[in-house]
């Protein structure tokens, strides 16, 4: 007698589709995971430009003139992100907004997507209607930063 070895055709085709089940579930959530991990990038920049601010408004009882790409007497540096674009409104010497864009020119993967903070470090989330994060789920909430979909802080 002659044994045969190796796999029959079933075994081969269930294995198949195990491997086609987890790689449904894996993808949408490492998917996820990434971008629940940039978004943490917007958070990190605007509490550090908060906390410069403050330390400002603390050595000179007014917040800076403006905000810019380099450090002068009256400005504070803002910083180049990979996936945001931060930007700074001082309507006034004691108020201020800091802001982190979605979506920068080298990756469109998070635009639609903004996060505000001011001087009473009121954080707001804001999902632009039809944008890419938009139809990924995510939503606004004016009272907090949504790291996750579902606009839940």
């Amino acid at each position: 007698m002659q044994r045969n070895s190796g796999f029959t055709l079933i075994e081969v085709l269930v294995t198949v589709a195990i491997i086609a089940i987890l790689a449904a579930i894996a993808i949408p959530n490492y998917t996820s995971y990434v971008k629940r991990a940039q978004i943490a990038e917007a958070g990190a920049a605007l509490l550090a430009m908060r906390t410069k601010m403050e330390q400002w408004f603390q050595d000179n009882r007014t917040y800076p003139a403006t905000c810019g790409a380099n450090t002068t007497a009256t400005q504070i540096a803002k910083p180049t992100l990979k996936y945001f674009t931060i930007s700074c409104t001082l309507p006034d010497s004691t108020h201020y907004t800091l802001s982190a864009d979605g979506g920068t020119p080298g990756d469109v993967s998070m635009t639609g997507i903004h996060f505000t903070i001011n001087e009473a470090n009121q954080r707001a989330t804001t999902v632009d209607s039809g944008s890419t994060m938009a139809k990924s789920g995510y939503s606004a909430n004016p009272n907090c930063w949504t790291p996750k979909k579902g606009g839940v802080c």
